[in-house]
């Protein structure tokens, strides 16, 4: 789940906590285009303040008006939908054509979110399962590959961190790269054996380990929801995660380094007898070309590329550090700057 569902978990539960109603609504079910995918969750206090997100605003705008006007007033869970006619679509912001339905609830002790907020926050990936006829809520651990399902009269949601990032070196660009991932609903995970990067990490929400990262690689049992960054620029602690991790199901395998060093990282790695389609993985230089020169923006950069990886989306060549480079030296070379601004 991303931050701003966490965000929505702990307003509910501090909101409870100080004595407030509080509905919960989620995302169940889109038809055509949606803002916000299912799943995606906005909780409501009763005097109108709202945390989180499940369209582009107008929804969110209609449904405070409710609570304003009406209160929390019922005590079990209710299906609604929004965008039915092309009208409606149009009055909430919604794309042509777009219907979104809802499952608001009204949250109490059954509805057990002080139980599933503690279980994220402490890293599990849990499964919520709602009945709708009476708001008891059961919880139980969950599989990555788990996904929200609604029926009409029970609803499964997903909670907590889908996918795992694995970066290797504690340095600083590590801090910026591991704080975005971290926002961005990432399980991050830290490795670097060297005592003086680890002693002054100080990023809260990731797990630090002083492994060697070959061993770190094997023991996560990365599959198709994991990513990989290297960014020592030491051969002997990047080659070994590289090695382990490009025989992996990882969606993402990155190495940070300049063109001449990734050349020379592809050829050390055909020693480890890695096959052609196995290195084809390697994102190297990782990251987007964006002239990016500060340990923010680079981390910026390579997070780009992998949510683009994570999304299926297929960046043109030209957007890649390696490619763009590789053009601008050309333009450069012939003069023609122009074929590479806006």
């Amino acid at each position: 789940m991303d931050s701003v569902d966490l965000e929505v978990l702990r307003s509910s539960v501090r909101w409870m906590t100080e004595g407030h109603r509080t509905l919960l609504v989620t995302v169940v079910r889109t038809w055509g285009s949606s803002p916000r995918p299912e799943g995606a969750m906005l909780a409501v206090r009763d005097d109108g303040l709202v945390v989180g997100s499940v369209s582009g605003g107008c929804i969110e705008d209609d449904i405070i008006d409710r609570v304003r006007r009406e209160g929390i007033a019922n005590v079990k869970p209710e299906a609604i939908k929004y965008g039915v006619s092309a009208e409606e679509a149009h009055r909430f912001g919604l794309p042509c054509g777009g219907t979104i339905e809802l499952v608001t609830e009204p949250l109490s002790t059954r509805s057990r979110i002080g139980e599933l907020l503690e279980a994220v926050e402490s890293g599990k990936l849990v499964a919520r399962t709602l009945d709708m006829a009476s708001g008891h809520a059961r919880l139980s651990a969950a599989q990555s590959t788990d996904g929200l399902s609604f029926d009409g009269r029970t609803l499964l949601t997903i909670h907590g961190p889908r996918y795992r990032m694995l970066v290797i070196g504690a340095g600083q660009l590590s801090k910026y790269l591991a704080q975005i991932a971290v926002g961005l609903g990432f399980q991050v995970t830290v490795c670097d054996p060297r005592e003086e990067y680890t002693e002054t990490w100080d990023i809260p929400g990731v797990t630090m380990v002083r492994t060697m990262p070959d061993d770190t690689v094997t023991e996560m049992r990365l599959d198709e929801r994991s990513a990989v960054i290297a960014v020592t620029h030491d051969p002997k602690l990047d080659d070994l995660a590289l090695m382990e991790a490009l025989r992996t199901r990882a969606f993402y395998v990155g190495a940070l380094g300049s063109r001449r060093n990734n050349d020379a990282r592809r050829a050390r790695l055909r020693e480890f007898d890695l096959s052609d389609q196995q290195l084809a993985c390697l994102q190297g230089p990782a990251g987007i070309y964006i002239g990016s020169r500060t340990p923010p923006e680079i981390a910026l950069s390579i997070l780009a590329q992998v949510i683009a990886a994570k999304n299926h989306v297929c960046l043109p060549q030209l957007m890649h550090v390696a490619d763009a480079k590789s053009a601008r030296d050309i333009a450069a070379s012939t003069g023609n700057t122009c074929a590479l601004t806006c």
